[in-house]
């Protein structure tokens, strides 16, 4: 065998035991017994320090000091196994096994934490979890920007200073609209009681509308909706609210978005470097457009409607205008998840403030409630009323995925440019989505992105796909067209 050829079943190895690790943190956020987690954080740790070691194999070195690529994507798979072995070196392996072992438990506290509405029980393991993610930047870094080397282990080529100018340029623009429509008298929302089984039964058969294939995925619930895997076992979860079914429903549809992209990666690429969505940006522009700019449509949630009215009978709302008014509602909220598209950029901006405030020691863990509270009250006017709705509010933290927040605005920035794109190509989109009919839209996303998985940078995957550079411009259109033809205003 040649070098890349030796490299390259090397490298399927680890895919396929990463694959495992992916399964251990899917089952313990979906049916792992509570009592389990001390070991399952021993076994995430065990299972972290085999990856570590081959990520940093010094055969990998040899190997692509010697291996030949054959071709453009022979020299993507070489481009992603080296920058994998890069980082993974600078990474001492013990510091990786307990950054796995501490946020497979922290994991834990934060979601009894915020079942006990008690931050003080959180906050210990929180310090441990920023101190070791704080190692892990510095050696990332090498002394350059512990916050920007974060960043990279999700949106590679992104600095913190560049999605900072890109938030800095949407603000203005969102508080601006968002003050105008919350002028205006709020539309009517659900009601009712909304049997979970019923929702459950729907999203299962709205993911399929989607594009999901249950027979490579299943669909399960979590306190936070996720999804997990790659190539041929790609896993979602959701949530039911018996008063809130769009909790479920776009929670479901968000989730599918994810996983169609991992579904729908070229299958030659499986368990290869290739094999995989190229970014968390990348990523989020997926389950963003499948949610919002699909699934909110006027046209698609027409369809939707009849759905709610044949499972449910009477949900409160008697037309589907009124149903589209209530599926885009915008009004005061606390959860990230559950925010309009309107405001949901302004979540984000709070939270990367505050993360990167954290990595770079200008703010301390034992301040983050209070810092969160003040900023909350200052960006929309009212104030945090417990915890579950503040800090204790998200997992990512628990987990130390720092630096992964922004990339869901990049992500929505990115999801602009497709709609565009995806609007200029198929000029009768909406007659195919009144009919609950999304494969042309979902189709040209995987001709156009998905099926590349990550054979491209991130920036490069959107502009192949939209036709040009990515730019916030065709999202703050977007909205702003949206939300002031809804809201006269």
């Amino acid at each position: 065998m040649s070098s890349f050829e030796q490299l390259i079943a090397f490298e399927r190895e680890t895919q396929a035991l990463g694959q495992i690790s992916g399964r251990l943190g899917w089952d313990q956020e979906t049916m792992m017994p509570r009592g389990a987690a001390l070991q399952r954080g021993e076994e995430m740790a065990a299972i972290e320090g085999v990856l570590h070691a081959r990520r940093s194999d010094p055969r990998v070195a040899e190997w692509l000091e010697n291996a030949d690529a054959p071709d453009e994507v022979g020299r993507a798979q070489l481009r992603e196994i080296r920058r994998a072995y890069e980082r993974a070196v600078k990474v001492p392996g013990d510091l990786a096994s307990r950054i796995a072992r501490v946020t497979s438990e922290a994991q834990g506290k934060w979601a009894q934490a915020r079942a006990d509405e008690d931050v003080a029980a959180f906050l210990p393991v929180l310090q441990e979890v920023v101190a070791l993610k704080r190692q892990e930047g510095q050696a990332l870094a090498a002394g350059a920007n512990v916050y920007d080397a974060m960043i990279s282990d999700y949106e590679q080529g992104t600095t913190s200073s560049q999605i900072a100018e890109i938030f800095d340029a949407m603000r203005p623009g969102l508080v601006d609209l968002r003050a105008r429509v919350l002028e205006k008298p709020v539309p009517m929302g659900l009601s009712g009681t909304f049997d979970e089984a019923a929702q459950m039964a729907l999203a299962r058969q709205i993911a399929v509308t989607f594009g999901y294939d249950l027979n490579h995925g299943r669909l399960d619930k979590a306190v936070h909706p996720f999804s997990s895997g790659s190539g041929l076992d790609v896993r979602i979860t959701t949530r039911t609210n018996p008063l809130d079914p769009f909790n479920c429903i776009y929670s479901t549809i968000h989730e599918v978005g994810h996983a169609a992209y991992e579904q729908n990666v070229d299958r030659a690429y499986l368990l290869t470097a290739l094999g995989r969505g190229v970014s968390m940006g990348v990523h989020e522009s997926q389950s963003r457009i499948y949610e919002n700019q699909i699934g909110r449509s006027r046209a698609f949630s027409g369809w939707l409607f009849g759905q709610m009215r044949d499972r449910f009978g009477d949900i409160g709302v008697t037309s589907e205008e009124a149903f589209y008014a209530a599926v885009n509602r915008v009004q005061n909220g606390y959860i990230r998840t559950e925010s309009d598209e309107l405001q949901y950029n302004l979540h984000i901006m709070l939270r990367f403030d505050l993360e990167r405030a954290l990595m770079l020691g200008d703010l301390e863990v034992s301040d983050l409630e209070a810092a969160w509270n003040d900023r909350f009250l200052a960006d929309f006017g009212y104030s945090v009323d417990k915890p579950s709705h503040g800090c204790l509010q998200d997992v990512h933290w628990s987990v130390g995925l720092f630096g992964y927040f922004p990339t869901y605005s990049l992500g929505n920035v990115y999801a602009g440019c497709l709609h565009e794109a995806l609007r200029r190509d198929i000029p009768d989109l909406d007659d195919h989505l009144a009919r609950g009919d999304t494969s042309v839209a979902t189709g040209w996303l995987r001709e156009h992105l998905q099926q590349h998985g990550g054979l491209r940078e991130p920036r490069e995957t959107i502009a192949q796909a939209a036709g040009h550079d990515p730019d916030h411009v065709p999202l703050m259109s977007y909205l702003e067209e949206k939300f002031s033809t809804l809201y006269g205003v």
